[in-house]
């Protein structure tokens, strides 16, 4: 099932100084948003862990772990999925430490048998570049996803390109690489783990779901087909997971590794660097994945991510380094996404990018009716007449707080600079189209309902 962050929405709200501990206002705000998303979803239940500095900041688990009536704890393992890509990446550069392989090595020299295996770099195999199908690339529950599978018979599947020259979500590349790690070390892959990262960074407890199945203390998924009946996710068939999402951990676990990702702690410095940059293809695209997290800069600000989808939960684990933020979500449904609760906390804790700073502060003028006239053009200034300004006023006020406030792209035209923001209050999904001229004044603010 495809999972990883394809484009990453930056949510940020200047409510924090950079890495500095969560205020009780921070922490009610975070609550807040959190528990609107849960009663607007319907969502089970969801785990939160956030980093600022070097230390976790805040956790809190919110509703049923298993339903009706088992409470999420912070102490709950959810089923991360591809989230663990990033692990199994960190796994092979464990033994390129050790010297007992290289990122550049061929699959040959491993498995000479699977398709243009000496063709294919473990490397390859670790950004979604080595032409290996994808074995799940549905978003539902196949009839073949119940039975047993062996990932060799997807390595040995025509390509679906060349190697390199495209990057196309597959976890059969990451498959393959946990069989390298588990024929080079001589060890299964969580035992490896959890020697060599888990344990070191106290990382417990983890579990394999799919050798046995998760106590009851530990989070059950859940799927729900449009408006209809939560009904509990069926359980994907022997070697379906295979170590490419087959691990189970709490959001804190999670966050433990995200601190040293960003401290750079367990690893050598040259591994941390194969984690922070992303990939090119043979003709010098940027694919904006690295090694197991998709990594992105906006406007000067680094972030990485993975997320996570299997049947019946959903995760994501965001980090921006600079900031020494980060935020882990694990949830036991398939229809309300991580991803908007990492944004809603984002929205709390990070602060804003200059380009967005701006926008902001526009907007919250909007909202109070009463603007900074120096910020905007000649034509601006005189389409805001008291009247505008006082309409604009009225209807945002019935449209409740922000609870993400999003940078979505921009492109020159007509002699401005246009930004598009997206902005997600307690009431409504609003659109953006801002304009800025040469010098930074603002020629248009247009805000209009997306639902």
């Amino acid at each position: 099932m495809r999972s990883f962050l394809l484009a990453a929405t930056l949510a940020l709200l200047p409510l924090a100084a950079q890495s500095a501990p969560l205020s009780p206002e921070q922490k009610a705000a975070i609550d807040d948003s959190v528990q609107e998303w849960m009663a607007r979803t319907g969502a089970p239940s969801v785990s939160i862990a956030v980093v600022s500095g070097s230390e976790i900041a805040y956790a809190k688990a919110y509703g049923f772990s298993r339903l009706p009536d088992r409470r999420a704890t912070t102490d709950t393992r959810y089923e991360i999925g591809s989230v663990l890509k990033q692990f199994i990446a960190a796994a092979v550069l464990r033994l390129q430490e050790d010297g007992k392989l290289t990122l550049d090595d061929k699959v040959s020299k491993y498995f000479p048998e699977f398709t243009r295996a000496g063709d294919i770099t473990i490397r390859e195999l670790l950004s979604h570049t080595s032409g290996y199908p994808d074995d799940t690339p549905q978003d539902f529950f196949t009839p073949a996803m119940a039975k047993p599978h062996d990932v060799r018979e997807w390595a040995m599947k025509p390509l679906t390109f060349e190697p390199g020259t495209d990057d196309q979500y597959s976890s059969t590349g990451f498959k393959i690489a946990t069989k390298i790690v588990e024929k080079v070390s001589g060890m299964p892959m969580m035992a490896f783990l959890q020697s060599r990262i888990f344990g070191p960074l106290k990382m417990t407890p983890v579990d394999e779901p799919s050798a046995a199945p998760l106590p009851e203390g530990d989070a059950e998924g859940y799927l729900r087909y449009a408006e209809g009946p939560i009904r509990k996710a069926p359980q994907m068939g022997p070697g379906w997971l295979y170590t490419s999402g087959a691990v189970a951990m709490s959001a804190s676990d999670l966050a433990r590794w995200d601190i040293s990702l960003m401290d750079r702690s367990l690893l050598k410095p040259a591994s941390y660097d194969a984690l922070y940059t992303s990939t090119k293809l043979k003709n010098g695209a940027d694919t904006g994945y690295s090694l197991g997290l998709a990594v992105w800069e906006n406007h000067g600000r680094l972030g990485m991510a993975h997320d996570g989808g299997m049947p019946g939960e959903n995760s994501e684990n965001r980090l921006w380094p600079s900031e020494k933020t980060a935020i882990a979500v694990l949830t036991n449904n398939s229809w309300a996404k991580a991803s908007e609760v990492t944004n809603r906390i984002a929205n709390v804790v990070l602060p804003p990018i200059a380009i967005e700073a701006k926008a902001r502060a526009v907007f919250s003028a909007f909202q109070k009716g009463a603007i900074d006239r120096t910020m905007f053009t000649d034509n601006a200034n005189a389409f805001l007449t008291p009247a505008v300004l006082a309409d604009q006023k009225a209807g945002l006020a019935k449209l409740g707080p922000v609870r993400t406030f999003s940078f979505e792209g921009e492109y020159d035209r007509g002699g401005f600079h246009v930004l598009n923001w997206g902005i997600v209050t307690s009431k409504a999904t609003l659109k953006v189209t801002e304009f800025r001229d040469s010098g930074g004044k603002i020629e248009q603010f247009v805000i209009i309902k997306a639902e």
